[in-house]
């Protein structure tokens, strides 16, 4: 017998094909890609025990190993027809594996992780321009958790900075090349600031950028130690 669990949530996939093995065996043996072995799935489809017994087997992301993928895919058939149990854990499919494992599995089902809301990068922006370090600190550590790579994150700070730098020299959003709204704020921002304090923060994260790509320095730690300087 075979079952599918796939999907983008890979908790609720796992735990939905853990029990179902469960329900089987107290202890199903599990195949991934670092215990797989060559063969195995001839082996296990064509054991049974002498007492009668019937094996459970969880096999946990096939598609992270191309021979291992491979094999499993040619088992299909086989562990449909076999007196054990398998349970397949998978990612997202695309239509073509999904279709070859809803031809030959007894059960397939589909577990999708909601979307996350989008992170407002900007307000890192405005956390600069209020020279909050807390609150900025925590926005980067959150930006970073939801896979904001540290260049975008610099690339909004060094926009904010810019910013303040142009609210100092001109006096209209004109002047400035800007939008009203975004030159009245940082021109409000500008008593948290002075004008040096503005282009040693500018030269330090243009210099941070520069090193944490040639790796003379860990941008991510990098990073974070500059919004600590703030």
């Amino acid at each position: 017998m075979l079952e599918v669990y796939f999907g983008s949530d890979r908790r609720a996939v796992a735990d939905a094909a853990i029990a179902a093995a469960k329900k089987i065996s107290k202890d199903p043996t599990t195949i991934d890609d670092r215990s797989y072995v060559p063969g195995q799935f001839l082996e296990f489809t064509s054991t049974s025990s002498l007492f009668g017994e019937v094996g459970a087997y969880i096999i946990e992301t096939p598609s992270s190993h191309a021979d291992f993928n491979k094999e499993c895919i040619d088992m299909l058939a086989d562990m449909a027809e076999s007196t054990n149990h398998f349970f397949v854990i998978e990612g997202t499919l695309l239509a073509g594996p999904k279709k070859k494992y809803a031809k030959h599995a007894s059960k397939t089902e589909e577990f999708t992780a909601d979307k996350p809301e989008r992170f407002n990068t900007f307000g890192m922006a405005d956390a600069l321009a209020r020279r909050d370090k807390k609150s900025l600190w925590v926005m980067v550590q959150e930006a970073q958790l939801v896979g904001i790579k540290e260049e975008e994150i610099i690339g909004i700070l060094w926009w904010q900075l810019k910013a303040l730098r142009l609210a100092t020299i001109t006096n209209s959003a004109a002047e400035a090349g800007m939008k009203d709204y975004p030159y009245r704020k940082a021109k409000q921002s500008l008593s948290k600031f002075s004008p040096a304090d503005i282009t040693d923060l500018s030269h330090s994260l243009l210099l941070l950028y520069h090193q944490g790509h040639k790796g003379v320095r860990d941008i991510k730690l990098a990073l974070e130690k500059w919004v600590l300087t703030l």
